[in-house]
């Protein structure tokens, strides 16, 4: 790797960075639901998967984009398992234990030739059980007046860099599998979870993460579609259709909980 190669990787990282400490601040803005919309956008795996398009084929992000999607249903076991363990324990217990077993689901699915019905089947299995889990711990409010601290920024900041660079070095050296664990790992829930924890406490900070599970199908139906149609359209175009199906899903979802509300005001 040479001097042509850090430059711009010092770029991307800042570029990632300023995206999603933008959205991670209206995040805690805009409460548990909104919030979690905006979390479960891909504004840490886009800019990772894009960065990757730019040094690698169609080929490369078509395999991607599949070992991704069984990495996306480890999140979703992440979130939940955090969710759970919020209720009593406290920021690095929870975050900890959540991450341990991200990481055990990691190793078990790399362990495995996944096809796209594999995949698919997986994601549906790990849904069934999330998302009656994930209405059990949705339901508490963000209390609207948490303390900032100095380190708030620079840590997320941070954090979101050491990804991006993890990703863009991974995809060089390790190959496409190590590559989408490193753009899907849950670096936007992670640091959600670190700075809203201890301001707003576990109940308030594990309901932001569960109203996430259903945003998080959305993934689904993007990285299905990057797999399907990389090599065939071209990484540009399918990199923008992943793009508008995982922002056109929780927008419907929001959509859809603004409809049912405005009819329970209407009765």
């Amino acid at each position: 790797m040479d001097v042509s190669f850090w430059g711009p990787l010092v770029m991307k990282m800042l570029t990632s960075a300023a995206i999603v400490v933008a959205a991670s601040v209206v995040v805690e803005r805009s409460g548990p639901f909104l919030g979690a919309m905006i979390a479960t956008l891909p504004i840490s795996a886009g800019p990772a998967y894009a960065f990757l398009a730019l040094d690698h084929d169609a080929g490369f992000i078509a395999t991607s984009a599949l070992a991704g999607l069984t990495v996306s249903a480890a999140t979703v076991i992440y979130m939940m398992v955090y969710a759970a363990a919020a209720q009593r324990l406290g920021v690095l217990a929870s975050v900890g234990s959540a991450l341990a077993v991200w990481a055990l689901s990691i190793g078990i699915i790399l362990k495995s030739d996944w096809s796209l019905g594999g995949a698919l089947a997986l994601n549906v299995a790990v849904y069934a059980l999330a998302i009656p889990l994930a209405r059990r711990f949705s339901a508490v409010s963000v209390p609207a007046s948490a303390k900032k601290r100095a380190w708030d920024i620079p840590f997320r900041a941070a954090l979101v860099m050491s990804v991006v660079g993890v990703t863009v070095v991974a995809g060089r050296t390790l190959g496409p599998s190590i590559a989408a664990v490193a753009a899907l790992a849950p670096v936007v829930l992670v640091s959600l979870a670190l700075i809203l924890h201890p301001r707003v406490g576990g109940l308030a900070a594990a309901s932001v993460v569960a109203n996430g599970v259903p945003g998080m199908i959305g993934f689904v139906g993007a990285l299905s579609l990057l797999h399907l149609c990389a090599v065939p359209l071209g990484t540009a175009v399918a990199l923008m259709l992943a793009l508008g199906v995982s922002i056109g899903w929780n927008a419907s979802l929001v959509a859809a909980r603004r409809w049912r509300r405005l009819n329970r005001v209407g009765a």
